[in-house]
């Protein structure tokens, strides 16, 4: 009877690829400040630039001339990972979400709340500048009659 490989769970610390946990996550490519990210399926103990087991996806998170960032994902893909156990990183979780494969991200609402904390903060300056330069301008009429 031939011997049987030992289960990982038995303390050999043998990890094979059959058994090791798969990620989803985000491969960098592209040059300096010209960022470009592949979705990409990988083991997990492994390191970003090592060759992936399937790409799922695109991102290029630079704007283009429409203010866009372009996303491209193989949902039937990454659902079938998603059936075999992969996990997904959080970036990973956060373009899903907004895509509307997953419920938006709580980082994505966390985002958009302080974009618009800032914003407000920003127009409340600018109103409150607005109305310095308008009483002295008020001021300086006043003193010229």
């Amino acid at each position: 009877m031939p011997k049987m490989p030992w289960h990982p769970a038995s303390g050999t610390g043998i990890v094979t690829a059959e058994n090791a946990k798969k990620v989803i996550r985000l491969a960098r490519y592209g040059c300096t400040n010209r960022p470009f990210f592949h979705i990409v399926v990988m083991e997990s103990f492994k390191e970003v630039r090592a060759p992936p087991i399937e790409q799922v996806g695109t991102f290029d998170e630079v704007v283009n001339e429409r203010n866009e960032k372009l996303v491209s994902l193989n949902f039937e893909r990454i659902q079938y990972w998603i059936a075999n156990g992969a996990q997904m990183s959080k970036p990973v979780a956060e373009l899903l979400g907004l895509s509307g494969f997953f419920p938006i991200h709580p980082r994505s609402y966390m985002l958009a709340w302080r974009n618009r904390q800032a914003a407000d903060a920003e127009a409340a300056a600018a109103a409150a500048a607005a109305a310095t330069a308008e009483s002295a301008k008020q001021e300086t009429e006043a003193k010229d009659c």
